[in-house]
């Protein structure tokens, strides 16, 4: 396998009150400053942010920043599927995130076209052959709704096999979960690029709520002792600069092929951490 360059991304959802566009619109400014690979936009769930991911994309694009969309095809048909890759292809994006997304309650599945990630990246290679590099999401804790370890390695295999061109992980807290994820992965026939994703901590309370709906684990360590921190603020990020720079510095030194900032469209969290790994500004 030829050697592979890292890449650093950052990711953002879409804002949803004209101060939060503002916010994000200062969240990237800030960030565009370290040269970034690119910059995700995610996709709710259902597509039910649909709209707000288009402008935001676009007017990313415009401003000529490496942006990569997110597209889920739970909740999604054909036709609407192809009209997004139109819309992207048109103004000259190359990069998406394809996922099979979630379904919010009360809604329709959609088109049983469209039951998985690996049936949407296939539809995205019919449709525009190479034209876009596909990342798609890998889950090194295993997704939340595989019955087991085993069918989740087999699902990721499908999606890689169906045509993507690398892979961003889950967030985690355990570095060995990664690694051995990715030894599985290639026992399995998989070597495209495996991104880590890396989750900040500022806010324990919302920390654990995502990590409890995502199926990302929290140590048990860590848990204590942000519980003991209370509400104190300071001491939390200062904790979770220590050990959040310190869990990418030993995936770096293991060849993780970069890493993928969940930024929750804050910029001076990530950049503590991008500070502190040494890298370039």
């Amino acid at each position: 396998m030829s050697t592979i360059e890292r890449t650093f991304s950052f990711e953002f959802f879409p804002p949803k009150s004209d101060e939060a566009v503002q916010k994000l619109r200062a969240a990237r400014t800030r960030l565009a400053q370290v040269r970034p690979d690119f910059f995700s936009v995610t996709y709710g769930a259902g597509g039910s942010t649909r709209e707000g991911t288009v402008s935001t994309v676009l007017e990313m694009h415009a401003a000529g920043l490496p942006v990569a969309p997110h597209i889920s095809c739970i909740g999604s048909n054909e036709q609407s599927i192809r009209q997004l890759l139109q819309t992207y292809r048109k103004v000259g994006i190359r990069r998406l995130v394809a996922l099979r997304g979630d379904l919010p309650s009360g809604m329709a599945a959609g088109s049983p076209r469209f039951r998985y990630a690996s049936d949407l990246v296939e539809f995205v290679r019919a449709e525009t052959d190479r034209w876009f590099y596909i990342e798609v999401a890998a889950y090194p804790e295993v997704h939340p709704q595989a019955r087991t370890a085993a069918e989740d390695l087999s699902n990721f295999v499908r999606k890689m096999r169906a045509g993507a061109d690398s892979a961003i992980t889950q967030y985690f807290f355990n570095p060995d979960a990664y690694l051995r994820f990715v030894q599985d992965a290639r026992r399995a026939g998989v070597h495209e690029p495996i991104v880590p994703g890396v989750m900040p901590i500022t806010n324990f309370a919302q920390l654990a709520r995502f990590s409890d709906a995502c199926g990302a684990e929290i140590p048990r360590w860590m848990r204590r002792r942000l519980e003991a921190l209370g509400d104190d603020r300071e001491s939390i990020r200062a904790f979770g600069l220590e050990v959040v720079a310190s869990l990418c510095e030993r995936l770096l030194a293991e060849g993780a092929p970069g890493l993928h900032f969940y930024t929750m469209n804050l910029a001076e969290p990530t950049l503590a951490i991008w500070s502190r790994l040494g890298l370039p500004a």
